[in-house]
């Protein structure tokens, strides 16, 4: 499977963000700043990673799976990025950061699926 530089900045800022999660868990009591922080930058990533796509899509490379199923993954994983960061604000336990650090894994999975849909 060919990848690229958007999966490995992805899988860079996917591994920090655990990281950063997991390492506030076992220092803070509440959720904290960094982590979602951290999060929101994955977010971030997200939604720079769909527009990039609009842009190749429509520049003519296409995708080697389904288009719904490619999307879909997109869309997921901007959902399931907001849904910590929203858990967490309204949790505010240690396990906040906790719930925020599988974001990056998950995320990371996700990122590694759409490069199988995009290159085969």
């Amino acid at each position: 499977m060919a990848t690229d530089g958007w999966f490995w900045v992805g899988t860079a800022l996917c591994a920090v963000s655990l990281v950063i999660c997991v390492v506030m868990t076992f220092i803070r009591s509440f959720p904290d700043d960094f982590s979602i922080l951290s999060v929101a930058a994955v977010e971030l990533f997200l939604v720079v990673y769909g527009v990039g796509a609009i842009f190749r899509q429509t520049g003519g490379e296409p995708l080697q799976g389904e288009l719904w199923e490619f999307w879909g993954y997109v869309l997921t994983a901007l959902v399931v990025s907001l849904v910590a960061v929203v858990w967490a604000v309204t949790d505010k336990t240690r396990w906040s950061n906790l719930v925020m650090a599988a974001v990056g894994p998950t995320i990371f999975v996700m990122l590694y699926r759409l490069q199988v849909i995009w290159f085969g």
